[in-house]
């Protein structure tokens, strides 16, 4: 199969969404946004404010239990304090995923002009992943909670997969750890209900990440029309299999001894529950329809995606 050159896909090339824009323009237009909307977490936040009483870390429907036989059991305060740890176990994911992403973004540019506008925004995108990192870190000191590393097994998997990740496959695991959240940092930002501090942190998040997604997005686009077959191939398996990393990563089974709940049968009512199902699959289904249009979702990679619970 002749393999297209990243010419010819800016030069009039389409897919399933439309034309593709051209590389450079997409990463200046993402430079300006930066330069007029990025954030010190470290002196835009109040770190020092106490914690309001009876306010959630977590919106109550995104926290893993929500409307189970369980959750139902629960006191109020025994809820918002799952909704705490849950959250540190949230920034604890997203910190593993950020320095796995970072890397994948420097094996990106690294045969790239560091001149190019495509690759100083990818620095630039690095050092806003820098800063998530930081932040989320210092979120979890502030909460009092334990940091939440992801199981050994995960561990493994994520040094595994950033070594031996193909470009395709790079971008299209970034969208899936960052789109996810996105969704439900979307619904936390606004809500009064959450503490303030929460509120804060996941404004930040949410407005950066936003130019993250459309970086990662036009240049997945790219790399599906460009790369071999072999390579489209291989990102469609792998990323199904990350999905299901992914989708099980998302809660940390530490949480719930954490909280005084039976960490086994905790699990097995996340499992069984259709609201939570609900919500994972709500959270994807922007990112699971953009794969699909654009031709990842296909084969051994949707059905990876399927047993992952994303994607209905």
């Amino acid at each position: 199969m002749t393999t297209l050159t990243e010419t010819d896909a800016v030069d009039g090339l389409r897919d399933a969404l439309g034309l593709l824009k051209d590389r450079e323009q997409v990463a200046e237009r993402l430079l300006a946004s930066s330069a007029k909307h990025s954030f010190d977490p470290d002196k835009e936040l109040d770190w020092d404010a106490p914690f309001e009483e009876g306010k959630w870390f977590w919106p109550p429907e995104l926290v893993s239990l929500y409307d189970t036989p369980m959750w139902r059991r629960m006191s109020e305060e025994q809820r918002i304090l799952l909704s705490r740890h849950e959250a540190a176990a949230l920034a604890s994911l997203g910190i593993w995923f950020e320095l796995i992403l970072m890397q994948l973004l420097v094996r990106h540019i690294y045969d790239k002009a560091a001149t190019s506008a495509h690759v100083r925004y990818a620095l630039t995108e690095i050092e806003d992943e820098c800063r998530h990192s930081k932040m989320f870190a210092r979120l979890i000191t502030r909460g009092d909670t334990p940091y939440y590393p992801v199981s050994r097994a995960h561990h493994t998997l994520g040094r595994v997969f950033k070594t031996i990740s193909t470009t395709p496959g790079s971008f299209t695991a970034t969208l899936l750890g960052e789109e996810v959240l996105d969704w439900m940092q979307r619904l936390t930002f606004p809500d009064e209900r959450v503490q303030p501090l929460i509120r804060g942190v996941t404004r930040i998040h949410v407005v950066e990440e936003a130019r993250h997604v459309r970086y990662a997005r036009e240049e997945l686009r790219r790399q599906m029309l460009t790369a071999p077959r072999w390579s489209q191939e291989f990102t469609r398996v792998t990323s199904g299999e990350f999905a299901r990393v992914f989708s099980v990563a998302f809660i940390n089974p530490e949480v719930y001894t954490n909280v005084g709940l039976d960490r086994r049968a905790a699990m097995e009512q996340v499992r069984l529950s259709g609201h939570r199902r609900e919500v994972m699959q709500n959270g994807a289904r922007r990112l699971t329809d953009f794969l699909d249009d654009i031709g990842v979702l296909r084969g051994v990679g949707r059905r990876l995606w399927r047993s992952s619970g994303l994607l209905a």
